[in-house]
């Protein structure tokens, strides 16, 4: 299909002989007025426009703006009698591909035509890749596409030009802190400082001069001044990561930072004002320790301003064979391995498993099947051996000579089994009907009848 080219001259004659000189190549539209093209262009199907620089009562670079409105796409040559660089040089500024003085030259026209073309496919192109990785990767460096994490990722999007207290909650392994640097790296403090404080991982004694520094001298030991995560991530944000670990006697001095904006450094008589974000993240229901009097709920409300519940893996198994791509290729990269891919019974157990340490688990099994997988087919035995016995040992295997096969639970039903057969069976043979029917030792009528019955789907 040819280029469609759009020609908005007020002298008819260059109209007729452009057009005359290009049918061949290009469908050709032309316009003595330039309302018209402009309506042309929001009729769409407009590749390219050869725009006159004068155009009577019009200027050229009042329409260039108006087409570029419209369409930001399309791709616009300047035609113009007078050489002026100045003028030329503002008509690329607002969005012209280039300009070609009169008379002008057909060929240099043509090749000049072709390479704005062929940009123009290319800057389509490279729109399209971009759309097609963040459909597939979900939101930003977040890999999924369920309902439950565009939940999440549209959170984030509303929230993240805000100030207010947010608290992420989920299991170990969801992702929580990848979500708070989200929130920070795409909102309005993305320039400013990102500190974290693992309330779990430091000592209860540490944990106060951690947050809150000190001066030098305050205490045996303190030999230099120390600046706490507070006032380091003045001007940005500061994660408080576990902070359902943080003591109960240094949540109260963490309330009135929250309230006041302002800290005291130990041994220090001067406050210090702040402008910092806290995100909060936690795997315990706070609720829970509210009640038990284990967690200030003052403290509670103060951080939980904006919830945002990260779901497990098992609630979003629709993401699972994007993370598996993602980890498989990550792993085969940093090993320096050939690209592997699973074979069809390992592949079904990672999609089965319900994984209760969630990505992070995920990221681990499959570290571990790439290390350890001799050939470039990863089988099911290469998994870690607590995989194939997820369900307490209550399987039996059925394998072909390769090692193919599928683990079949106990206890479900000979119509469960049939499915798993015959679709085990079709994967291996790449859905080649014939050759599973002849493995099967039924006909092809009996195969398609099976395949209807059991909705097994390719």
């Amino acid at each position: 299909m040819n280029s469609r080219i759009l020609i908005i001259d007020d002298e008819t004659a260059i109209c007729v002989s452009l057009s005359f000189a290009l049918e061949d190549d290009y469908d050709i539209t032309t316009t003595t007025n330039p309302q018209d093209g402009i309506n042309i262009i929001e009729e769409g199907n407009i590749d390219l426009v050869l725009l006159d620089l004068n155009l009577g009562i019009y200027s050229g670079l009042d329409i260039l703006q108006e087409i570029k409105k419209k369409d930001p796409s399309i791709t616009v040559i300047m035609m113009t009698a007078y050489s002026s660089i100045e003028t030329s040089i503002e008509a690329i500024k607002q969005g012209a591909y280039y300009y070609i003085e009169k008379p002008i030259n057909i060929e240099e026209l043509q090749l000049l035509m072709s390479k704005a073309l062929e940009f123009k496919g290319l800057s389509s192109r490279v729109e399209t890749l971009t759309e097609e990785l963040e459909q597939r990767l979900g939101y930003k460096n977040f890999i999924g596409k369920s309902k439950a994490m565009y939940r999440v990722f549209s959170l984030i999007e509303r929230i993240k030009d805000i100030d207010s207290s947010v608290l992420i909650m989920g299991e170990s392994g969801t992702g929580k802190e990848l979500v708070v640097r989200n929130i920070h790296n795409s909102g309005k403090r993305k320039n400013g400082p990102f500190e974290v404080v693992n309330c779990a991982a430091i000592p209860e004694a540490l944990l106060e001069s951690e947050l809150f520094g000190y001066e030098k001298g305050a205490f045996t030991g303190a030999t230099q001044r120390k600046l706490g995560k507070w006032v380091s991530a003045n001007g940005g944000t500061l994660f408080l990561d576990e902070v359902s670990e943080m003591p109960y006697t240094l949540q109260a001095k963490l309330l009135r930072v929250l309230q006041e904006r302002e800290i005291t450094p130990l041994g220090s008589n001067t406050k210090i004002s702040l402008d910092v974000r806290i995100i909060s993240a936690t795997n315990k229901k706070l609720e829970q320790m509210v009640s038990e009097g284990t967690f200030r709920e003052d403290l509670y409300f103060r951080l939980n301003v904006i919830p945002i519940t990260v779901p497990p893996l098992r609630e979003r198994k629709e993401d699972l064979p994007l993370l598996i791509d993602y980890f498989l290729q990550k792993y085969c990269l940093e090993m320096n391995r050939n690209n592997k891919c699973f074979s069809t019974a390992a592949y079904r157990f990672l999609l089965e498993y319900n994984y209760p340490g969630n990505v992070r688990e995920l990221g681990n099994i499959i570290e571990y099947a790439v290390a350890l997988s001799k050939d470039d087919k990863i089988l099911d035995n290469d998994l870690p051996m607590y995989i194939l016995e997820q369900k307490a040992g209550l399987s039996t295997s059925v394998t072909n000579e390769g090692g193919e096969g599928i683990y079949i639970p106990l206890g479900i039903s000979m119509k469960e089994i049939e499915k798993k057969m015959i679709a085990a069976t079709l994967d291996y043979y790449g859905w080649n009907r014939q050759d599973t029917a002849n493995a099967l030792q039924i006909s092809e009528r009996g195969l398609r009848n099976k395949i209807n019955q059991y909705e097994i789907e390719e």
